[in-house]
């Protein structure tokens, strides 16, 4: 069982998940799949089937979450020194060479990866790209969009 790399934020955000899956969504689910049975019979009860898939889903993000958890390696970069090489957790601004412009990411995990939010999955086509390298270093890699060139201009561990 390979450990996952994670940000403390990513954990709390998982460990939350699953409280609320726990807390309230089962419940729901329980009590909707009880209403559904009392329709009658079940072979062509639409809403009790909709609430078993319901059912299934939610138990298998349960284990999912549950796994990850398990086998979390909480990475905290705001303990270590900045070294300026890109490593996971990392905050990196870079400046995208094609159209000029300046965006900033943070190297995360799977479970925590949101490209709208510029979290960035370290195992992604642009995460690959960038861990190991460090401020000034030209960066090429290869997106479904096409070929991108960044140009590293800070690093930060926050």
């Amino acid at each position: 069982m390979d450990k996952e790399p994670i940000t403390i934020l990513g954990l709390k955000k998982l460990q939350e998940e699953l409280e609320e899956i726990k807390k309230i969504k089962r419940p729901k689910i329980i009590a909707a799949i009880a209403e559904a049975r009392g329709h009658g019979d079940l072979k062509e009860n639409a809403e009790y089937h909709a609430a078993k898939e319901q059912q299934s889903q939610t138990e298998s993000r349960v284990l999912e979450i549950s796994n990850t958890i398990a086998r979390a390696n909480v990475i905290d970069v705001t303990k270590m020194e900045n070294t300026g090489k890109i490593i996971f957790g990392a905050t990196v601004t870079v400046k995208d060479l094609d159209k000029e412009s300046k965006n900033t990411f943070k190297i995360v995990g799977k479970d925590e990866a949101d490209v709208s939010k510029n979290l960035i999955y370290f195992m992604s086509p642009i995460g690959k790209s960038l861990i190991g390298k460090k401020e000034k270093d030209l960066v090429n890699f290869t997106t479904p969009s096409g070929e991108k060139n960044y140009e590293i201009i800070k690093v930060e561990y926050i």
